[in-house]
């Protein structure tokens, strides 16, 4: 038996009860007015078929981090359940997450178009945004989230270090299937053994690009995942 115990935009977590957890995918995507957008902080679209593409892909990536000796929460998945077991971590505060941008794109656009144009490159520049609905994820500082006591500045280089080396390991790969990966989030956790990746690595999670054209969420495994 399984035990709710979250209720999330994209997936819902569940308690083992054997010291695991269950995450369950769903269809829905972030977006607004009926178009994705990884940056929003709101469901804003459903996709049928959605949480099992995202599973799929988050499975091909969590693996190839695995085999490059990257720590995560990963165990295994199922995809006739769309599920994914985890081990648990403990959060940051009530969630951080680090964006990597190769070009510039989405909110980074909005918020410096008067000094950047869309697509410049950005060779893998981070960014942390605390998770906060009801303040649209703010972007953080490192000196911020230590101020905060939410993580120290020690383990912020740590993740904002795996935060590069992962999206070097999807770019690379995505290179290889004719892609572009303009940007990309990430959420770190942490246990006894120290901060590993945490969450899922879906299209919706990402921005990805074909022919200077972006790719759903849904189409981007479509090309390389069988």
């Amino acid at each position: 038996m399984s035990k709710l115990i979250y209720e999330g935009k994209t997936k819902n977590v569940y308690d083992n009860l054997d010291g695991t957890y269950t995450l369950k995918l769903k269809d829905d995507a972030t977006g607004k007015d009926g178009v994705f957008d990884p940056g929003e902080n709101a469901v804003g679209l459903s996709i049928e078929g959605l949480g099992r593409a995202s599973l799929q892909l988050t499975r091909y990536y969590f693996e190839k981090i695995k085999a490059a000796g990257i720590p995560t929460h990963y165990i295994n998945s199922d995809l006739e359940e769309v599920t994914m077991q985890v081990i648990p971590a403990r959060m940051f505060g009530q969630g951080v997450e680090f964006i990597c941008r190769c070009r510039a794109d989405g909110s980074f656009v909005r918020r410096y178009g008067a000094y950047i144009e869309k697509g410049e490159a950005l060779d893998y520049f981070v960014e942390a945004t605390l998770k906060d609905d009801e303040r649209a994820d703010p972007p953080i500082t490192k000196d911020a989230l230590e101020l905060l006591g939410i993580m120290s500045a020690a383990e912020y280089e740590t993740c904002k270090s795996l935060t590069q080396q992962i999206t070097k390991l999807i770019s690379e790969d995505l290179q290889a299937h004719g892609l572009e990966l303009y940007d990309i989030k990430f959420e770190f956790g942490r246990n006894d053994n120290g901060i590993m990746l945490i969450d899922e690595i879906s299209g919706g999670s990402m921005r990805v690009y074909k022919d200077g054209i972006p790719l759903p969420p849904m189409e981007i495994g479509q090309h390389f995942l069988t």
